[in-house]
């Protein structure tokens, strides 16, 4: 029979402290074999659409963050829709409307996106003002005074974007990647005409 070897492992694998694990096994060779194996598989761990597991949940989470304050912002143009008042009332209205229209579009498209990460979306307004950056503007009539409220939030997101972008990158999420991309041209676009504004 055999002699039994001891064999002493320490392992420094990414996502996990460092581990100590003393075995008895008879097959050196085999018992290798089988932990490296074992290690490979909680290393690669990946989700439904093949993006690993913690950077999904990470993007999903940085997502309900872009979320909530998506939310925030389509509140905040509803009521400068409502409440504008001046000369400026007809092209401002309109402008604000278009704006929330294309705020709600987002808001659904990045609640399923965290759906498609196997997360779940934030869908409840106290969830909403804990999360966000984004403040509520409250009783704005002045034309100016919405513009300027506006391409603040507008900054915030972009910075959000831009970060999510990068994270998404990184995990090889081609989905995210191509979702924020095209917030982000589309932003730019609309800083730039919401600046030109003011001038």
């Amino acid at each position: 029979m055999k002699a039994k070897k001891r064999i002493f492992f320490v392992i420094d694998i990414v996502y996990f402290n460092i581990t100590t694990i003393d075995l008895v096994y008879e097959n050196t060779e085999q018992l290798l074999v089988i932990f490296v194996i074992q290690i490979k598989n909680i290393r690669i761990m990946k989700n439904l659409i093949g993006i690993d597991t913690l950077k999904a949940e990470i993007l999903a989470d940085k997502l309900n963050d872009l979320l909530a304050n998506y939310q925030l912002f389509y509140q905040n143009l509803r009521g400068f829709h409502w409440n504008i008042k001046g000369k400026e009332f007809f092209e401002l209205h309109l402008k604000f409307e278009e704006l929330y229209n294309d705020a709600v579009i987002k808001v659904d498209e990045i609640a399923e996106r965290i759906l498609t990460l196997e997360g779940e979306p934030l869908h409840t307004f106290s969830d909403y003002l804990k999360t966000t950056e984004i403040t509520e503007a409250k009783g704005i009539s002045n034309g100016v005074d919405g513009v300027k409220i506006t391409l603040q939030n507008f900054f915030a997101l972009i910075n959000k974007e831009r970060e999510i972008l990068a994270i998404a990158a990184d995990a090889n999420d081609e989905g995210t990647v191509s979702l924020m991309s095209d917030y982000i041209v589309q932003t730019e676009k609309t800083m730039w005409m919401l600046n030109s504004y003011l001038k």
